[in-house]
């Protein structure tokens, strides 16, 4: 690379929360540079996980980060090429794409669920990734398979 490295950013703590990984996941919810809408979506769908949770022990914010932990991914297949055929090398991920993968798995399958409004979409996607189901566990489980089949050609990983 010619030029260096980027410097990481550090990010402001969401207003109602003050927690880091909330407005992390704000910014990957917000199009359009519509920070207020993602805030509002995102608390909403906070409300309702409140409203729905089976357990009375555990806030609707420690449900959200347990059903993000949940869809967290520990290993991932890249490709390689190595003599002129590519192979699907299982690899560990660094701990800061563990979490951007798992927001971006909940944000997206939830935008292809079929409720009404974003906010009952996301409110519904917590609570299946808490619950350890629904379509982001789905895809973080396939993609341990996909490692775990392709782990014959990890001793290509160099």
């Amino acid at each position: 690379m010619r030029k260096r490295q980027a410097k990481k950013r550090k990010l402001i703590p969401d207003p109602k929360f003050q927690d880091q990984l909330v407005s992390r996941f704000v910014n990957m919810l917000m199009w359009s540079g519509k920070k207020s809408v993602a805030l509002d979506i995102f608390y909403k769908a906070l409300e309702v996980v409140d409203d729905k949770k089976d357990t009375k022990e555990k806030t609707a914010l420690e449900v959200w980060k347990d059903a993000l932990s949940n869809v967290m991914p520990h290993v991932e297949v890249r490709s390689r090429r190595v003599g002129g055929a590519t192979f699907q090398i299982p690899m560990q991920i660094r701990p800061d794409r563990k979490i951007s993968l798992a927001m971006k798995w909940l944000i997206s399958f939830s935008r292809k669920r079929n409720e009404k409004s974003m906010s009952q979409k996301l409110a519904q996607e917590i609570l299946a990734a808490f619950k350890e189901e629904g379509a982001a566990f789905k895809k973080r489980v396939d993609t341990h398979k996909m490692a775990e089949a392709n782990k014959a050609f990890s001793h290509f990983r160099f």
